[in-house]
C-alpha cells in the first residue's frame, strides 16, 4: 500500500521560506506525475505544483516563480521549496498523484503558517 508522509511546514514570516518534503513508501515517485496541494482554511485541496516523470514541472500562477517542485529518486521523495511566502500561503500541504488518485490515501499533510 502506497503511503505518503509530508513534513517541513512551520510558522514563517511574510517574505519568508520553507522546503516542505513527502516521502513515499510502496511505490517509486519517478513512476507518476506527482503533485502539491494546497488546502487554505475553509477550503478544498488545490494543486499548486506538479512534476510528471521526464521530468518536467508546471505551476499555479499564484505560486509561479516562488515555488519549485523536485524530486530525489534516490531517496524517494519529493520537495516543494517556497519563498517570498505570503499569507494567502497558509494552509495544510500534501502531495499526492496527479490527478489524485483514490487508490492513494492521502498524508496527514503538514501545516504552513505564513503570519508576522
Amino acid at each position: 500500500q502506497v503511503q505518503l508522509v509530508e513534513s517541513g511546514g512551520d510558522l514563517v514570516q511574510p517574505g519568508g521560506s520553507l522546503k516542505l518534503s513527502c516521502a513515499a513508501s510502496g511505490t517509486s515517485l519517478r513512476l507518476h506525475t506527482m503533485a502539491w496541494y494546497h488546502q487554505g482554511p475553509g477550503n478544498g485541496r488545490e494543486f499548486v505544483a506538479i512534476i510528471n516523470t521526464v521530468p518536467s514541472t508546471y505551476y499555479q500562477d499564484s505560486v509561479e516563480g516562488r515555488f519549485t517542485i523536485s524530486r530525489d529518486d534516490a531517496k524517494n521523495t519529493i520537495f516543494l521549496q517556497m519563498n517570498s511566502l505570503k499569507p494567502e500561503d497558509t494552509g495544510v500541504y500534501y502531495c499526492n498523484r496527479f490527478p489524485a488518485s483514490q487508490l492513494w490515501p492521502w498524508g496527514q499533510g503538514t501545516q504552513v503558517t505564513v503570519s508576522s
